[in-house]
């Protein structure tokens, strides 16, 4: 695939479906742009975890990305489920994001992106443990 290093990554790409391979991108396409525009935030590791694309960074909390064939329409971007990021994302989002337990938002195919939403939520994962002690993480 375009643009990604990890050949590991890229196959997983290549067998999402066409439609979602291209929301899945535009998602991974995000958490490089937010990476590149937010202070302090080094390079980003991608990798496979759970079998997932997964983006860290120094000093920030992983972000995984998926699309499982038991939910054909939908496809989410996961959290750390024991960080504050979720429940912090509902109390803030709530009303515009839908969210998977404390682990995740998902999204359906049809969904509009709320790109400046979720670029924020995406901002304070890859700076989680510089503000994992402020209240609703200095959001």
């Amino acid at each position: 695939m375009e643009n990604i290093k990890n050949k590991e990554v890229a196959k997983v790409f290549d067998r999402y479906p066409p439609s979602m391979r291209k929301k899945l991108m535009f998602l991974r396409a995000l958490v490089f742009e937010t990476a590149n525009e937010t202070e302090d935030v080094g390079e980003i590791e991608e990798t496979l975890k759970w079998g997932e694309p997964s983006y860290i960074v120094k000093g920030g909390s992983t972000i995984r990305m998926d699309w499982k064939s038991a939910y054909p329409d939908q496809y989410a971007m996961y959290f750390n489920c024991n960080s504050k990021l979720v429940d912090t994302f509902k109390e803030i989002y709530g009303d515009t994001l839908k969210f998977e337990g404390n682990r995740a938002i998902v999204f359906s195919i049809q969904d509009k992106i709320p790109t400046a939403i979720l670029k924020h939520c995406i901002s304070l994962a890859l700076t989680y443990h510089h503000r994992k002690n402020l209240p609703l993480l200095g959001a």
